[in-house]
Protein backbone atom coordinates (compact mmCIF):
# COMPACT_ATOMS: atom_id res chain seq x y z
CA UNK A 1 0.00 0.00 0.00
CA UNK A 2 0.93 3.69 -0.91
CA UNK A 3 1.94 6.23 2.02
CA UNK A 4 -0.32 8.81 2.06
CA UNK A 5 1.14 12.90 2.28
CA UNK A 6 0.12 15.85 5.01
CA UNK A 7 -3.22 15.93 2.43
CA UNK A 8 -3.89 12.08 2.61
CA UNK A 9 -2.61 12.30 -1.27
CA UNK A 10 -0.99 8.79 -2.15
CA UNK A 11 2.70 8.59 -2.86
CA UNK A 12 4.15 11.80 -3.76
CA UNK A 13 6.09 13.60 -1.69
CA UNK A 14 7.74 16.25 -4.15
CA UNK A 15 6.76 19.88 -3.54
CA UNK A 16 3.78 21.78 -4.36
CA UNK A 17 4.10 24.32 -7.32
CA UNK A 18 1.62 27.45 -6.82
CA UNK A 19 1.81 30.20 -9.60
CA UNK A 20 0.61 33.51 -8.51
CA UNK A 21 1.67 31.88 -5.15
CA UNK A 22 2.22 35.34 -3.26
CA UNK A 23 -1.82 36.23 -4.47
CA UNK A 24 -4.57 35.85 -2.24
CA UNK A 25 -5.70 32.11 -3.14
CA UNK A 26 -2.16 31.42 -3.77
CA UNK A 27 -0.73 32.56 -0.31
CA UNK A 28 -3.79 30.94 1.64
CA UNK A 29 -3.31 27.36 -0.75
CA UNK A 30 0.74 27.69 0.32
CA UNK A 31 -0.08 28.48 4.37
CA UNK A 32 -2.60 25.55 4.29
CA UNK A 33 0.72 23.00 2.69
CA UNK A 34 3.50 24.23 4.74
CA UNK A 35 1.37 24.31 8.09
CA UNK A 36 1.08 20.27 6.96
CA UNK A 37 4.10 20.16 6.46
CA UNK A 38 4.68 20.75 2.65
CA UNK A 39 6.86 22.17 0.89
CA UNK A 40 5.39 24.75 -1.30
CA UNK A 41 7.00 26.72 -4.07
CA UNK A 42 5.84 29.88 -4.90
CA UNK A 43 6.02 31.42 -8.72
CA UNK A 44 5.19 34.82 -8.86
CA UNK A 45 6.30 38.04 -10.78
CA UNK A 46 5.53 40.11 -7.79
CA UNK A 47 3.53 42.27 -10.20
CA UNK A 48 0.58 43.29 -8.05
CA UNK A 49 0.80 45.87 -5.33
CA UNK A 50 0.39 44.54 -1.97
CA UNK A 51 1.99 40.62 -3.05
CA UNK A 52 5.29 41.04 -1.56
CA UNK A 53 3.81 41.21 1.84
CA UNK A 54 1.84 38.37 1.30
CA UNK A 55 5.27 36.30 0.71
CA UNK A 56 7.20 38.28 3.52
CA UNK A 57 4.63 36.37 5.54
CA UNK A 58 4.62 33.20 4.23
CA UNK A 59 8.40 33.34 4.79
CA UNK A 60 8.01 34.29 7.92
CA UNK A 61 5.77 31.72 9.11
CA UNK A 62 7.24 28.32 7.30
CA UNK A 63 10.74 29.33 6.77
CA UNK A 64 12.35 26.86 4.42
CA UNK A 65 8.93 25.50 3.83
CA UNK A 66 8.69 28.17 1.69
CA UNK A 67 10.80 28.30 -1.68
CA UNK A 68 10.62 31.33 -4.17
CA UNK A 69 10.71 31.72 -7.80
CA UNK A 70 10.62 34.79 -8.86
CA UNK A 71 9.58 34.73 -12.34
CA UNK A 72 6.55 35.15 -15.09
CA UNK A 73 4.32 32.61 -16.35
CA UNK A 74 5.51 33.86 -20.29
CA UNK A 75 9.25 32.63 -19.39
CA UNK A 76 8.52 28.82 -20.69
CA UNK A 77 12.48 28.18 -19.46
CA UNK A 78 12.30 29.12 -15.47
CA UNK A 79 8.56 27.94 -15.60
CA UNK A 80 9.98 24.34 -17.35
CA UNK A 81 12.54 23.91 -14.43
CA UNK A 82 9.76 24.63 -11.45
CA UNK A 83 7.47 22.20 -13.52
CA UNK A 84 9.91 19.72 -13.56
CA UNK A 85 10.44 19.33 -9.59
CA UNK A 86 6.87 19.31 -8.08
CA UNK A 87 4.38 16.42 -7.94
CA UNK A 88 1.45 18.92 -8.43
CA UNK A 89 0.17 22.25 -9.47
CA UNK A 90 -2.06 25.31 -8.65
CA UNK A 91 -1.79 26.98 -11.77
CA UNK A 92 -3.42 30.58 -10.04
CA UNK A 93 -1.24 33.59 -12.00
CA UNK A 94 -3.17 35.44 -14.38
CA UNK A 95 -4.29 38.94 -15.56
CA UNK A 96 -7.45 39.34 -13.15
CA UNK A 97 -9.09 42.50 -14.31
CA UNK A 98 -11.73 42.77 -17.00
CA UNK A 99 -10.89 46.65 -17.32
CA UNK A 100 -7.01 45.70 -17.31
CA UNK A 101 -8.33 43.20 -19.97
CA UNK A 102 -10.22 46.69 -22.60
CA UNK A 103 -6.94 48.53 -22.16
CA UNK A 104 -4.48 45.79 -23.43
CA UNK A 105 -6.45 42.60 -25.00
CA UNK A 106 -2.48 41.50 -26.10
CA UNK A 107 -1.02 41.23 -22.48
CA UNK A 108 -4.44 39.57 -21.40
CA UNK A 109 -4.10 37.01 -23.59
CA UNK A 110 -0.39 36.46 -23.08
CA UNK A 111 -1.05 35.89 -19.58
CA UNK A 112 -3.42 33.95 -19.48
CA UNK A 113 -3.95 32.38 -22.66
CA UNK A 114 -0.48 31.63 -23.30
CA UNK A 115 1.19 31.53 -19.83
CA UNK A 116 -1.37 28.78 -19.62
CA UNK A 117 -0.53 26.98 -22.05
CA UNK A 118 3.36 27.24 -21.52
CA UNK A 119 2.28 25.48 -17.75
CA UNK A 120 0.90 22.75 -19.68
CA UNK A 121 3.44 22.48 -21.93
CA UNK A 122 5.85 22.46 -19.16
CA UNK A 123 3.87 19.53 -17.71
CA UNK A 124 3.49 17.75 -20.09
CA UNK A 125 6.71 17.62 -21.14
CA UNK A 126 8.24 16.87 -17.37
CA UNK A 127 9.99 13.26 -16.77
CA UNK A 128 7.26 12.36 -14.26
CA UNK A 129 4.23 14.86 -15.38
CA UNK A 130 2.52 16.61 -11.72
CA UNK A 131 -0.95 16.54 -11.87
CA UNK A 132 -2.78 19.87 -12.29
CA UNK A 133 -5.66 22.30 -11.17
CA UNK A 134 -6.28 25.84 -12.82
CA UNK A 135 -8.90 28.66 -11.77
CA UNK A 136 -11.21 29.53 -14.04
CA UNK A 137 -13.74 32.12 -13.98
CA UNK A 138 -17.55 32.10 -13.90
CA UNK A 139 -17.12 34.69 -16.82
CA UNK A 140 -16.75 31.76 -19.18
CA UNK A 141 -20.74 31.93 -19.25
CA UNK A 142 -20.60 35.84 -20.52
CA UNK A 143 -23.17 38.43 -19.29
CA UNK A 144 -25.53 35.00 -19.00
CA UNK A 145 -28.36 38.12 -20.82
CA UNK A 146 -30.90 35.64 -21.67
CA UNK A 147 -31.89 34.84 -17.87
CA UNK A 148 -35.20 36.23 -16.99
CA UNK A 149 -35.07 38.02 -13.85
CA UNK A 150 -37.01 40.19 -11.22
CA UNK A 151 -36.32 42.70 -8.29
CA UNK A 152 -37.21 41.65 -5.17
CA UNK A 153 -36.14 43.17 -1.64
CA UNK A 154 -32.30 44.48 -2.88
CA UNK A 155 -31.63 41.84 -4.93
CA UNK A 156 -31.77 39.75 -8.83
CA UNK A 157 -34.38 36.55 -8.41
CA UNK A 158 -34.59 34.28 -11.56
CA UNK A 159 -37.93 33.45 -12.55
CA UNK A 160 -36.87 30.17 -12.77
CA UNK A 161 -37.41 28.26 -9.59
CA UNK A 162 -34.73 25.54 -10.37
CA UNK A 163 -32.02 28.36 -10.83
CA UNK A 164 -33.42 30.12 -7.92
CA UNK A 165 -32.61 26.86 -5.51
CA UNK A 166 -29.29 25.36 -7.36
CA UNK A 167 -27.66 27.91 -9.37
CA UNK A 168 -25.75 27.58 -12.63
CA UNK A 169 -24.48 24.56 -13.48
CA UNK A 170 -21.54 23.52 -15.73
CA UNK A 171 -24.44 22.82 -18.75
CA UNK A 172 -24.52 26.31 -19.19
CA UNK A 173 -23.57 27.31 -22.40
CA UNK A 174 -19.92 28.92 -22.80
CA UNK A 175 -20.16 32.72 -24.24
CA UNK A 176 -16.39 34.22 -23.34
CA UNK A 177 -17.27 37.88 -22.90
CA UNK A 178 -14.28 40.70 -22.89
CA UNK A 179 -10.68 40.23 -23.55
CA UNK A 180 -10.19 38.81 -20.27
CA UNK A 181 -13.39 36.47 -20.85
CA UNK A 182 -11.63 35.16 -23.72
CA UNK A 183 -8.50 34.63 -22.31
CA UNK A 184 -9.70 32.71 -19.42
CA UNK A 185 -11.97 30.85 -21.40
CA UNK A 186 -9.60 29.72 -23.59
CA UNK A 187 -6.93 28.54 -20.81
CA UNK A 188 -10.03 26.90 -19.30
CA UNK A 189 -10.58 24.86 -22.47
CA UNK A 190 -7.00 24.50 -23.10
CA UNK A 191 -6.25 22.50 -19.39
CA UNK A 192 -9.47 20.43 -20.55
CA UNK A 193 -8.50 19.64 -23.53
CA UNK A 194 -4.66 18.38 -22.55
CA UNK A 195 -6.31 15.70 -20.34
CA UNK A 196 -8.54 14.73 -22.81
CA UNK A 197 -5.84 14.72 -25.81
CA UNK A 198 -2.38 14.41 -23.65
CA UNK A 199 -3.93 11.93 -20.61
CA UNK A 200 -2.73 14.93 -17.88
CA UNK A 201 -4.44 15.06 -14.68
CA UNK A 202 -6.37 18.28 -14.79
CA UNK A 203 -9.55 19.85 -13.91
CA UNK A 204 -10.95 23.21 -13.90
CA UNK A 205 -12.49 25.54 -11.09
CA UNK A 206 -14.51 27.85 -12.88
CA UNK A 207 -14.99 30.49 -9.74
CA UNK A 208 -17.54 32.51 -8.18
CA UNK A 209 -16.88 35.11 -5.29
CA UNK A 210 -14.30 34.34 -3.59
CA UNK A 211 -13.20 36.38 -0.27
CA UNK A 212 -11.08 36.47 3.29
CA UNK A 213 -8.21 37.57 4.57
CA UNK A 214 -5.14 38.54 2.35
CA UNK A 215 -7.17 39.57 -0.29
CA UNK A 216 -5.82 42.62 -1.73
CA UNK A 217 -9.63 43.62 -3.10
CA UNK A 218 -9.48 46.25 -5.80
CA UNK A 219 -12.16 48.17 -7.66
CA UNK A 220 -12.00 45.83 -10.29
CA UNK A 221 -11.46 42.49 -8.72
CA UNK A 222 -11.96 41.11 -5.26
CA UNK A 223 -15.06 43.50 -4.67
CA UNK A 224 -15.82 42.20 -1.14
CA UNK A 225 -12.48 43.14 0.28
CA UNK A 226 -12.49 46.54 -1.85
CA UNK A 227 -16.24 47.10 -0.05
CA UNK A 228 -14.81 46.47 3.67
CA UNK A 229 -11.55 48.47 2.85
CA UNK A 230 -13.72 51.29 1.43
CA UNK A 231 -15.51 51.40 4.33
CA UNK A 232 -12.78 50.78 7.22
CA UNK A 233 -11.17 53.87 5.44
CA UNK A 234 -14.48 56.07 5.76
CA UNK A 235 -14.04 56.53 1.80
CA UNK A 236 -16.80 56.10 -0.58
CA UNK A 237 -17.76 52.59 -2.30
CA UNK A 238 -18.53 52.94 -6.27
CA UNK A 239 -20.84 50.60 -7.33
CA UNK A 240 -21.38 49.96 -11.31
CA UNK A 241 -24.71 49.28 -12.19
CA UNK A 242 -27.57 49.26 -9.34
CA UNK A 243 -26.27 47.00 -6.67
CA UNK A 244 -29.31 44.34 -7.23
CA UNK A 245 -26.42 42.03 -8.86
CA UNK A 246 -26.32 39.02 -6.95
CA UNK A 247 -22.90 36.74 -6.47
CA UNK A 248 -22.59 33.78 -4.63
CA UNK A 249 -19.69 34.60 -1.55
CA UNK A 250 -16.91 31.52 -0.80
CA UNK A 251 -15.22 32.06 2.29
CA UNK A 252 -11.59 31.42 1.06
CA UNK A 253 -10.96 28.53 3.78
CA UNK A 254 -13.86 26.37 2.29
CA UNK A 255 -11.95 27.34 -1.27
CA UNK A 256 -8.82 25.90 0.20
CA UNK A 257 -11.08 22.94 1.36
CA UNK A 258 -12.62 22.24 -2.01
CA UNK A 259 -8.49 22.94 -3.37
CA UNK A 260 -7.22 19.91 -1.59
CA UNK A 261 -10.21 17.33 -2.00
CA UNK A 262 -9.78 18.36 -6.22
CA UNK A 263 -5.66 17.89 -5.58
CA UNK A 264 -6.22 14.34 -4.26
CA UNK A 265 -8.95 13.25 -6.96
CA UNK A 266 -6.35 14.23 -9.35
CA UNK A 267 -3.36 12.48 -7.53
CA UNK A 268 -6.30 9.28 -7.29
CA UNK A 269 -7.09 9.32 -11.12
CA UNK A 270 -10.59 9.52 -10.43
CA UNK A 271 -13.03 10.31 -13.11
CA UNK A 272 -15.24 12.04 -11.99
CA UNK A 273 -12.14 14.79 -11.54
CA UNK A 274 -9.55 14.19 -13.88
CA UNK A 275 -10.72 16.36 -17.16
CA UNK A 276 -13.43 18.28 -15.60
CA UNK A 277 -14.47 21.13 -14.95
CA UNK A 278 -16.73 22.52 -11.81
CA UNK A 279 -18.52 25.54 -10.76
CA UNK A 280 -16.74 26.52 -7.44
CA UNK A 281 -18.82 29.35 -4.79
CA UNK A 282 -20.83 29.86 -2.16
CA UNK A 283 -23.77 28.34 -3.85
CA UNK A 284 -27.63 29.58 -3.53
CA UNK A 285 -27.14 29.63 0.53
CA UNK A 286 -24.30 32.16 0.30
CA UNK A 287 -25.60 34.63 -2.25
CA UNK A 288 -25.48 37.74 -1.67
CA UNK A 289 -26.18 41.19 -3.98
CA UNK A 290 -23.88 44.40 -3.91
CA UNK A 291 -26.64 46.37 -2.05
CA UNK A 292 -27.04 43.67 0.88
CA UNK A 293 -23.49 43.17 1.48
CA UNK A 294 -22.88 46.90 1.92
CA UNK A 295 -25.77 46.39 4.51
CA UNK A 296 -23.88 43.74 6.53
CA UNK A 297 -20.83 45.92 6.10
CA UNK A 298 -22.61 48.82 7.53
CA UNK A 299 -23.96 46.68 10.13
CA UNK A 300 -20.97 45.57 11.52
CA UNK A 301 -19.21 48.59 11.45
CA UNK A 302 -21.81 50.64 12.57
CA UNK A 303 -21.74 53.21 10.42
CA UNK A 304 -22.87 53.49 6.76
CA UNK A 305 -20.45 53.83 3.53
CA UNK A 306 -21.23 56.71 1.25
CA UNK A 307 -21.94 54.82 -2.21
CA UNK A 308 -21.08 56.29 -5.47
CA UNK A 309 -23.09 54.97 -8.25
CA UNK A 310 -21.84 54.05 -12.16
CA UNK A 311 -22.58 52.66 -15.44
CA UNK A 312 -23.00 48.70 -15.89
CA UNK A 313 -19.16 47.47 -16.98
CA UNK A 314 -19.39 45.32 -19.77
CA UNK A 315 -20.26 41.62 -19.61
CA UNK A 316 -21.51 41.98 -16.39
CA UNK A 317 -23.90 39.13 -14.89
CA UNK A 318 -26.70 40.67 -12.99
CA UNK A 319 -27.45 36.89 -11.63
CA UNK A 320 -24.54 34.50 -10.88
CA UNK A 321 -24.73 31.85 -8.57
CA UNK A 322 -22.89 28.49 -8.59
CA UNK A 323 -24.70 24.54 -8.54
CA UNK A 324 -21.66 23.53 -7.05
CA UNK A 325 -23.73 19.88 -7.01
CA UNK A 326 -21.05 18.65 -9.78
CA UNK A 327 -17.96 18.98 -7.56
CA UNK A 328 -20.07 17.78 -4.19
CA UNK A 329 -20.89 14.37 -5.93
CA UNK A 330 -17.62 13.98 -7.13
CA UNK A 331 -15.56 14.82 -3.64
CA UNK A 332 -18.30 15.16 -0.86
CA UNK A 333 -17.56 19.09 -0.65
CA UNK A 334 -19.58 21.46 0.77
CA UNK A 335 -19.10 25.60 1.97
CA UNK A 336 -19.12 25.27 5.76
CA UNK A 337 -18.87 29.46 6.72
CA UNK A 338 -21.53 31.62 6.50
CA UNK A 339 -21.08 34.89 4.80
CA UNK A 340 -22.13 36.86 7.91
CA UNK A 341 -19.10 34.80 10.02
CA UNK A 342 -16.82 35.16 6.65
CA UNK A 343 -17.39 39.05 6.57
CA UNK A 344 -16.62 39.21 10.57
CA UNK A 345 -13.13 37.51 9.79
CA UNK A 346 -12.73 39.13 7.09
CA UNK A 347 -13.01 42.45 8.59
CA UNK A 348 -11.34 41.46 11.84
CA UNK A 349 -8.14 40.67 9.51
CA UNK A 350 -8.43 44.06 7.77
CA UNK A 351 -8.54 46.09 10.94
CA UNK A 352 -5.63 43.75 12.31
CA UNK A 353 -3.66 44.53 9.11
CA UNK A 354 -2.36 48.10 9.43
CA UNK A 355 -0.01 47.50 6.53
CA UNK A 356 -2.83 46.14 4.33
CA UNK A 357 -4.51 49.52 4.93
CA UNK A 358 -0.90 51.78 4.26
CA UNK A 359 -1.41 53.46 1.08
CA UNK A 360 2.67 54.06 0.76
CA UNK A 361 2.97 50.71 -1.11
CA UNK A 362 6.45 51.71 -2.76
CA UNK A 363 7.81 51.87 0.47
CA UNK A 364 6.40 48.95 1.81
CA UNK A 365 7.27 46.79 -1.27
CA UNK A 366 11.31 47.83 -0.63
CA UNK A 367 10.53 46.63 2.75
CA UNK A 368 8.96 43.97 2.15
CA UNK A 369 11.06 42.42 -0.23
CA UNK A 370 14.07 42.41 2.01
CA UNK A 371 11.91 40.79 4.42
CA UNK A 372 11.28 37.85 2.09
CA UNK A 373 15.52 37.76 0.81
CA UNK A 374 16.28 35.78 -2.09
CA UNK A 375 13.50 36.75 -4.17
CA UNK A 376 16.31 37.32 -7.11
CA UNK A 377 17.33 33.80 -7.11
CA UNK A 378 15.64 30.94 -9.39
CA UNK A 379 14.89 27.65 -8.03
CA UNK A 380 17.34 24.90 -8.01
Amino acid sequence: MSSRGPLGVAGDHRPVLITGGAGFIGANVADRLASAGERVIVYDNLSRDGVARNLAWLRERHGDRIEVEMADVRDGARLAGAVERVGHVFHFAAQVAVTTSLVDPIEDFEVNGRGTLNVLSAARQASDPPSLLFTSTNKVYGALADLPLEARAGRYVPFNPGLREEGVAENAALDFYSPYGCSKGCADQYVLDHARIYGLRTCVFRMSCIYGPRQLGTEDQGWVAHFVRRALAGQPISIYGNGLQVRDALFVDDLVDAMQLARRGLEQRREGVVGQAFNIGGGPAHAVSLLELVERIAAALGSRPELKFGPWRPGDQRYYVSNTGKFRKATGWSPRTGVGQGLERLIEALQADRVALDQDQPAEQQSVMAAAGGLESAVR
